[in-house]
């Protein structure tokens, strides 16, 4: 098993949530956490630690963000007008690696990050290689030519375990996709509960 395979399905496994909705999640076959440790009885977790698998789950979720990009992400969300939980879903979905992911162009958030950081992707007929580059309403997303018969790409559109988001207009014969709207979290077709007021209270203590 590959590192980055081994990485992402010990996220499920240590926070004990098929958090992708993947039905090839180990999660699904050893329902207990990774390591020699893993089936100890688990102890009840605090306010503190409610709070810390919380933004755990948001962070793996989008792809293991580092903690220092997921502060500044925060941070731009509670510096925002309105609810700091929702503008952090909303600054989060804008991501071009998560819209990348949305238009199911690719099979994972993973797979997203690395098919922008090599160069596949366009943002209005530009290239932009930049993961957590921040897309606006009305930005067209593309795949270059030369990349729209690779594999991944093929068969991720095919993929049948999730739907493109009604906030993502994707034109799958021509490879593009329109980001319509900033969403709320309700609009996000997350596979499990996300409580980014919890992260909120984490970040606010």
């Amino acid at each position: 098993m590959s590192k980055r395979h081994s990485q992402k399905h010990k996220i499920d496994r240590r926070l004990g949530e098929n958090i992708w909705g993947r039905p090839k999640s180990p999660l699904n076959a050893r329902a207990y956490g990774p390591g020699q440790h893993g089936q100890r009885r688990k102890s009840k977790l605090s306010d503190f630690g409610i709070q810390l698998r919380a933004k755990q789950k948001l962070k793996g979720y989008y792809g293991s963000i580092t903690e220092k990009a997921f502060k500044r992400v925060y941070a731009e969300a509670a510096r925002r007008r309105g609810d700091t939980g929702e503008n952090l879903i909303g600054i989060l979905e804008s991501r071009l690696d998560a819209i990348v992911y949305r238009a199911k162009f690719v099979p994972t958030v993973f797979a997203a990050r690395q098919f922008v950081n090599h160069g596949h992707v366009q943002v209005n007929g530009k290239r932009v290689n930049i993961p957590s580059y921040n897309v606006q309403p009305g930005d067209v997303i593309s795949i270059k030519d030369r990349s729209k018969q690779l594999t991944i790409v093929l068969e991720a559109v095919q993929l049948a375990e999730r739907d493109v988001p009604d906030y993502v207009d994707a034109d799958h014969s021509k490879m593009t996709a329109t980001f319509v709207r900033v969403p709320t979290l309700g609009d996000v077709p997350y596979p499990v509960q996300m409580e980014p007021n919890l992260v909120v209270e984490f970040y606010s203590r």
